[in-house]
């Protein structure tokens, strides 16, 4: 499985995308593919994205923690580790910038 979030995509990069993925929202592609051909595709899009595309890309991985996550130029998605995973953060709407942990 391969999930692509773009800032932007050229448009011959955004239409090939669209052999191989589906669009459910804008510059969100999502595919099923084989590891092979996600390999190919993840190459491609090093090759033919500038920075500016901001893309990450979240490829099936068969070892722990089951996924690797790209990243090319500066993605309007924010990256942070913990415990050694690779996380996106989401910021929601009705949450302030901070951090609330409740005690059980």
């Amino acid at each position: 499985m391969l999930v692509v979030i773009a800032n932007s995509l050229p448009p011959a990069v955004r239409g090939r995308m669209k052999l191989w993925f589906i669009e459910p929202r804008a510059n969100v592609f999502v595919s099923g593919v084989k590891d092979s051909v996600a390999d190919e595709v993840v190459k491609y899009l090093y090759d033919y994205c500038p920075e500016s595309s901001g893309l990450l890309i979240i490829q099936r991985f068969n070892r722990s923690p089951g996924f690797k996550i790209h990243r090319i130029g500066e993605a309007n998605k924010k990256l942070t580790t913990l415990s050694g995973l690779q996380l996106i953060i989401e910021k929601s709407h009705d949450c302030s910038d901070t951090l609330h942990v409740v005690p059980d």
